[in-house]
């Protein structure tokens, strides 16, 4: 009867089956049974015939364009941070200690700017941390409702237009003096910082949601841009440091690439919601269409579907959590303990051991390696089928925090130094990058294979929350590591 079905394929898409696993000889008290397990495809007894069928009917990605977008855009998930972070150089120049008379022009050294650390560059970096972090993790897991209010297109558009504005809007205030109004400034700052998170969460929870009903490969193209974001800005800033370029010269490129990359962001969007094969994959009757009928008790049909937030919740939690504890643990330590790890051969005039240890290690170094295992998990897709084994490694990633507090951190009050030797501290980066990559990576593919596909834009929603709250959870820890080294 289900291969006869199958050469219905246009029908066939707007069904929801359903296979009774009840006992013949069920007994009065098999209460266990009652709600009917919902396989996919592959569990369903159909000829290969007809799933060759389904499968030519699906249009092509053509030249690898979806693919390549989705690339895009997950670099644009994170150019907001990451530009946010990296122009170090650029906000220590807006938050200097102003003499009387200070001319305003802008050829500082590093060493100059942080001559006399004022309380706004001692605390700024704490500032954007809460006010990223905290909008984030809010609109994570609020995008996770909005799915059933506002369409995906609508998200999609208005949060990187909005992003592109603000981020235009800071660009502006790159060659504005701000020197005699600094605290207004800062103020100004923040607000940008927590609005633009709240619509970058939005983005990237709607992105999500998008991807989760696409294939592995596409997947990983996503989650492959966000680390290549990383590793985009971070020899952004080294030839930055490279040329000797001036604090200011530094923000306005920082922010003119953002600038660039939103754009260009936006733009291949709006191509991608145009083309046959993204069409195809988010066609809404999959979804919300269902007939009303039933079939001998084997096949169901329903008329719409429900969301049950409860049970996507459940079945998706072990990657759900494994997800919190990959970025709970790296942003433990990540950057803010391991950006005080210093060279063993600090202060030996050697610009390698004064200037690019951190920049290169610290940063190139987690970014390369974080890319590296995005990347591996899309070839080598493993544990499947094993969710304990996820959380198990997941978990066994806590033990990179004491190694990285017994490193070369400095200033240190209280712990020793157990790994003083630079090869040492780069092979722990390399291995915990990796980790972090592989695994974010294959939770978030194995966490939509759980559901429903009618479920899945939710699913891979949730999962963004999990991620949010790692984020958040993790950059607050941090505080205390640094304290307590």
């Amino acid at each position: 009867m289900l291969g006869y079905l199958f050469g219905y394929q246009k029908s066939f898409r707007k069904m929801a089956y359903s296979v009774n696993q009840r006992p013949l000889l069920g007994l009065e008290n098999d209460s266990e049974f009652d709600d009917d397990i919902e396989p996919d495809f592959d569990n369903a007894t159909v000829s290969i015939q007809d799933k060759k069928l389904l499968l030519n009917n699906q249009p092509k990605d053509r030249f690898n364009f979806a693919y390549i977008v989705f690339y895009l855009l997950g670099i644009n998930t994170m150019v907001p941070w990451n530009f946010f972070m990296t122009a170090n150089d650029y906000w220590m120049y807006k938050f200097r200690e102003i003499h009387e008379n200070n001319t305003g022009h802008d050829h500082y050294s590093h060493m100059e700017i942080m001559a006399n650390k004022t309380e706004l560059q001692a605390s700024f970096t704490s500032y954007l941390n809460v006010a990223s972090a905290v909008p984030s993790l809010c609109f994570l897991i609020l995008n996770a409702f909005l799915c059933d209010w506002i369409s995906m297109k609508t998200r999609m558009i208005t949060s990187q237009l909005m992003i592109l504005l603000l981020f235009l809007l800071t660009t502006s205030f790159v060659k504005i003096n701000t020197d005699k109004w600094q605290d207004d400034f800062l103020i100004i700052t923040l607000v940008t910082v927590a609005i633009v998170s709240a619509l970058s969460s939005i983005f990237g929870g709607t992105l999500f949601g998008i991807v989760g009903r696409f294939s592995p490969k596409y997947i990983t193209a996503m989650s492959g841009g966000q680390a290549l974001s990383g590793i985009v800005t971070t020899i952004v800033a080294i030839t930055s440091i490279w040329i000797g370029a001036s604090p200011v010269i530094s923000g306005l490129v920082y922010f003119a690439i953002g600038d660039v990359v939103i754009l260009c962001s936006f733009i291949a969007y709006l191509f991608l919601d145009k083309q046959e094969f993204f069409k195809y994959h988010m066609k809404e009757d999959m979804c919300i269409q269902q007939p009303n009928f039933s079939l001998n008790n084997e096949v169901s049909f329903v008329e719409g579907h429900r969301v049950s937030f409860k049970k996507i919740l459940i079945k998706i939690w072990p990657y759900g959590f494994s997800m919190f504890m990959v970025f709970f643990v790296s942003m433990s330590v990540y950057p803010a303990v391991t950006v005080l790890v210093e060279s063993q051969d600090k202060g030996k005039h050697n610009p390698w051991n004064d200037v690019y240890f951190v920049p290169v290690v610290t940063f190139l170094v987690f970014s390369c390696g974080d890319y590296a295992g995005r990347l591996l998990s899309g070839f080598f897709l493993w544990p499947k089928r094993k969710p304990w084994l996820v959380v198990l490694l997941s978990i066994l990633r806590i033990l990179f925090i004491p190694a990285f507090l017994f490193c070369n951190v400095q200033p240190r009050k209280n712990l020793p130094v157990y790994i003083t030797s630079d090869i040492y501290y780069i092979i722990l980066t390399v291995l915990f990058a990796i980790g972090n990559g592989y695994l974010c990576n294959i939770s978030f593919v194995l966490a939509p294979t759980m559901v429903e596909q009618q479920d899945q834009e939710v699913a891979a929603a949730m999962m963004g929350a999990f991620l949010g709250l790692g984020l958040t959870f993790g950059s607050a820890i941090s505080l205390i590591f640094v304290k307590i080294i």
